[in-house]
């Protein structure tokens, strides 16, 4: 390697962290001493054993669970009612929100019952939706479709709702038809908001999923491994469950973020 080079390589080396890499680094911090506590205070015997499991018995519960297939199991049949549930409530959210939003009549006739029905709880439905589908992988996939019902309709209807005058004027301007405007003008601008909806929909039925487990008890998922747990007493097993319970949700947050990032993308070269 030539001087010149050499000289920008052992700069390189020695050139301090850019701020995005250093707050990266810094958001471990908590975590790594969060560990790191634990690991003290069971090596010290400090905390009765049997609430607070050392993190090596954890790691032994997490092998244990990974080589026997149990957490595979568990976890396919959880991302499986997720994926359904947020699949028909995005979809339907998408219609209703779009007809609220587009339909100046639509939103006088159903937007005041829309409205009433999202102020009730979510999980005020699972009386109701216990009785009318039992406890089984129906019931778990409905009440998920209605976790992410709601974000994407409003979402999507305030989106289109608060599209930019100046944006209608243009369209009106240049003779755009009605489906032409919404297609090419009134959706575009609605997009980012539609996404989060998307998005929160994403999330919340990813948290839905582990109430409708844990409330409605039939079946298998990662919410019944907690439950297990719970029942016999193993805090390694409700430990574990909630460490991939958090690392499927980070999971899914971080392919959110890169796809609304790519989105963001497309749509400023569009």
């Amino acid at each position: 390697m030539s001087g010149p080079a050499r000289d920008a390589a052992e700069l390189a080396a020695v050139q301090p962290l850019q701020p995005a890499e250093r707050s990266r680094w810094r958001g471990l911090a908590l975590p790594v001493a969060a560990v790191a506590l634990w690991w003290a205070l069971s090596a010290a015997d400090l905390v009765n054993s049997a609430l607070l499991v050392s993190p090596g018995k954890v790691l032994a519960t997490a092998i244990d669970q990974v080589a026997s297939g149990r957490l595979w199991r568990a976890l396919g049949a959880s991302l499986a009612r997720e994926a359904t549930g947020f699949v028909i409530g995005t979809v339907l959210g998408l219609l209703l929100g779009a007809l609220l939003g587009l339909s100046t009549l639509a939103n006088r006739i159903v937007g005041p019952s829309f409205n009433t029905f999202k102020q009730i709880s979510l999980f005020a439905w699972i009386p109701l939706i216990s009785v009318w589908f039992g406890l089984g992988d129906v019931a778990k996939v409905v009440f998920l479709s209605l976790a992410a019902l709601v974000p994407v309709v409003v979402n999507t209807c305030d989106g289109i709702r608060t599209t930019p005058p100046a944006l209608l004027e243009v369209a009106r301007v240049y003779g755009y038809t009605r489906w032409q405007t919404v297609t090419q003008v009134v959706l575009p601008s609605a997009l980012p908001s539609i996404f989060t909806g998307v998005y929160l929909a994403l999330i919340y039925s990813w948290l839905a999923t582990i109430g409708a487990e844990y409330l409605l008890v039939a079946g298998r998922g990662i919410g019944n491994t907690l439950i297990e747990g719970s029942e016999h007493f193993q805090m390694d097993l409700v430990i574990f469950g909630m460490f991939v319970i958090g690392l499927v949700g980070w999971s899914m947050n971080a392919a959110a973020r890169a796809i609304e990032r790519r989105l963001a993308r497309w749509t400023g070269r569009a």
